[in-house]
């Protein structure tokens, strides 16, 4: 059966949440939103593409700095109300230059970056 992005539960700004994750170590490493015609470039292209909010414009992973997510594969949670992406990333995910968006941790009340940006 062909997969509908229509079939997919958006909010109200027609959006979905979407986790990138590595597709061989499994850590996550972005957050990031979709609209119903992001998520069919995505599967046409191979090529992750987001809907950015600030922008109101597609962004297409790496276009500008050459970081690209290729999709491995896309998965929907079981309220099909938000997204996994198994994805290869090339160079660092986030715009900090860092391999993962969730550079800091919280602990002991405290918050410790636990990852570098990459040289």
């Amino acid at each position: 059966m062909p997969f509908d992005p229509a079939t997919l539960t958006y909010d109200a700004n027609g959006l979905i949440p979407v986790i990138a994750q590595d597709h061989a170590t499994g850590e996550v490493l972005m957050m990031a939103w979709m609209n119903a015609e992001a998520v069919a470039r995505t599967l046409a292209t191979g090529r992750v593409t987001y809907w950015s909010r600030s922008r109101q414009a597609f962004w297409i992973k790496g276009e500008t700095s050459g970081h690209v997510q290729e999709l491995v594969e896309l998965r929907a949670d079981c309220d099909r109300d938000c997204l996994l992406a198994l994805v290869k990333q090339h160079g660092p995910a986030c715009h900090t230059n860092r391999r993962s968006c969730f550079y800091t941790a919280i602990r002991d009340g405290a918050e410790v970056e636990i990852l570098a940006p990459e040289v």
